[in-house]
């Protein structure tokens, strides 16, 4: 199995403002260095070659990232041992903050490409129940048994 992840953002600005315009510009360039880690498998992406343009949500600056991943770890040292750290340090600059759980992980079977809807329903599982095999946050440590086992009880 892989790992699936959401990741949702609520933009303080509009995407062509200057207060968010370091963000915009170098999509393109955390977006390639995400394909160019071991481990990536896919990323949702748009013609231009992001995300920013699909609306999951009704409001128009949610912003939605989504990929897979082969495992907790490759996802997680694209996050936080590459130069995509620098930019998560400055989301407080670009992004309100959520009340709510802004990110989902969950385990897909190997090949299989998550809608937004799917993703967005597995978040709301995890802010209704809280972290459990279906629906994770980096805080558990589920493992694909751990579906597995929870399908079968």
């Amino acid at each position: 199995m892989q790992l699936a992840q959401l990741n949702i953002a609520l933009a303080k600005y509009a995407l062509d403002a200057p207060e968010i315009k370091d963000f915009v510009d170098n999509l393109d360039k955390v977006n390639s260095l995400a394909e160019k880690t071991d481990g990536f498998v896919w990323r949702l992406k748009d013609d231009s070659g992001d995300a920013t343009s699909i609306q999951a949500f009704e409001n128009p600056n949610m912003l939605v990232n989504m990929s897979v991943w082969q495992n907790v770890d490759s996802l997680k040292n694209f996050m936080f041992r590459t130069n995509h750290r620098d930019f998560m340090r400055r989301k407080n600059e670009w992004f309100e903050k959520l009340n709510e759980d802004n990110y989902v992980l969950w385990w897909v079977e190997d090949g299989h490409i998550p809608s937004p809807s799917e993703a967005i329903s597995r978040l709301n599982h995890l802010r209704e129940h809280g972290d459990t095999p279906y629906a994770f946050s980096f805080k558990a440590n589920f493992t694909p048994r751990d579906l597995s086992e929870e399908a079968t009880s």
